[in-house]
């Protein structure tokens, strides 16, 4: 891990992009043992090794700047994800908001949280995806089955494939700041705004207001989506209020009522889980996940269109986004006992975000070159050379 030169190392260490990844993948205490298990020696330490990680990522938003995006056919999809995902932060990182919710937070018991009770510990990274893709017009019945079954005489068929995706992912900055970013890489792939946008979302109403901000400052025509997934375990939920947690008729009882938010009729659906609330008489205790589903499928009814969706072949999941929550931020970040600082995280987070979008080798490249430059500025550059 250590013994791979990287060119512009400037920590003396020797360590070169081997050891950055190995670092970004597995604990800081889990790589320096292994190091100290194939060096017979500890060569580098804990802060060390954290400052190494900064030092590497100090260069990707230049990295960015300077590439060009692979042009497509303006009949190809441009598509947007962002999501969010809490990380623990050690306790003097925090904002100031959550610090202050921390301290005037009560707690039930001393050793764990009780039912509802938040740690005030995290801070939220925002998440956000770009990626190209091509129409596949759809039905209903390729989503979900229908009560009945699928026929074996037809395929149900495959949503839009992505291609070309690149990922951002940063905890310093605000959401806004983040979808503004991938606003950037969208304009940077359609200049002219000749292509469909596409924005894939999770209900999460200040992500809608800022993408739909951002569109009008650009003037960009944006078409946002709430993510089908979503959408079905809301309605799972609200399936309790009717059905026990094994009773097989619940899952006949969701695919009925999604089929028919597929079909463009989301408050229909709002309507007959209502009525049967009311037909059964449920009280306001026992109807309050059914309740809270209406209500998200109301507030988010203006981008349920998943008739139009399907149509024009457009996708409906936003599960790269959510993917990348789990393996940018779960797997690394939420190691069992891992407390994060505020510069420590956002390096780490670029850098796998950075690794994901398969750009890491040339960056290295540029990072290293860039490393050099400083070293030796041009207009020194004749008494830096080497003596042979």
């Amino acid at each position: 891990m250590i013994g791979e030169q990287g060119g512009g190392d400037t920590q003396g260490q020797g360590t070169g992009p081997r050891a950055s990844r190995q670092w970004l993948s597995g604990s800081y205490d889990q790589v320096l043992e292994a190091i100290e298990r194939r060096c017979g020696t500890r060569t580098v330490g804990k802060r060390q090794a954290e400052q190494l990680v900064r030092a590497a990522a100090v260069d990707i938003a230049a990295f960015y700047s300077a590439r060009t995006p692979a042009p497509a056919a303006s009949t190809t999809l441009l598509v947007l994800s962002v999501d969010g995902k809490g990380i623990m932060m050690r306790s003097g990182h925090l904002r100031e908001a959550t610090r202050k919710a921390a301290e005037r937070a009560t707690r039930t018991f001393r050793t764990r949280l009780s039912a509802g009770e938040k740690t005030c510990r995290k801070w939220m990274a925002t998440l956000a995806v770009v990626h190209d893709a091509d129409t596949v017009p759809r039905r209903g019945h390729d989503i979900i089955a229908s009560p009945q079954g699928r026929t074996t005489r037809r395929t149900p068929g495959k949503g839009p494939k992505a291609r070309t995706k690149w990922l951002t992912a940063l905890v310093q900055h605000d959401a806004d700041h983040v979808i503004a970013a991938a606003f950037d890489q969208a304009e940077a792939r359609d200049p002219q705004h000749h292509r469909c946008w596409v924005a894939l979302v999770d209900g999460a109403e200040h992500q809608i207001e800022l993408i739909h901000a951002e569109a009008a400052r650009r003037g960009v025509t944006i078409h946002v989506i709430l993510d089908t997934v979503h959408v079905i375990e809301k309605l799972w939920v609200a399936s309790r209020c009717f059905h026990t947690a094994t009773d097989p008729d619940a899952g006949t009882w969701v695919g009925t009522r999604f089929a028919r938010i597929l079909a463009g009729d989301a408050l229909g659906a709002v309507a007959g889980i209502r009525s049967q609330a009311d037909r059964l008489g449920l009280s306001p205790d026992q109807r309050t996940a059914a309740d809270r589903t209406c209500r998200y499928l109301e507030n988010n009814a203006a981008d349920l269109h998943y008739g139009q969706v399907l149509a024009a072949g457009w996708p409906t999941a936003s599960g790269i986004v959510e993917g990348a929550a789990r393996h940018l931020v779960a797997d690394r970040l939420e190691i069992t006992g891992s407390r994060w600082s505020a510069l420590g995280t956002e390096a780490v987070l670029t850098l796998r975000a950075h690794i994901s979008n398969g750009d890491f080798p040339q960056y290295w490249t540029f990072h290293t070159r860039r490393e050099r430059e400083c070293l030796c500025p041009r207009s020194n550059r004749h008494s830096c050379e080497l003596l042979t």
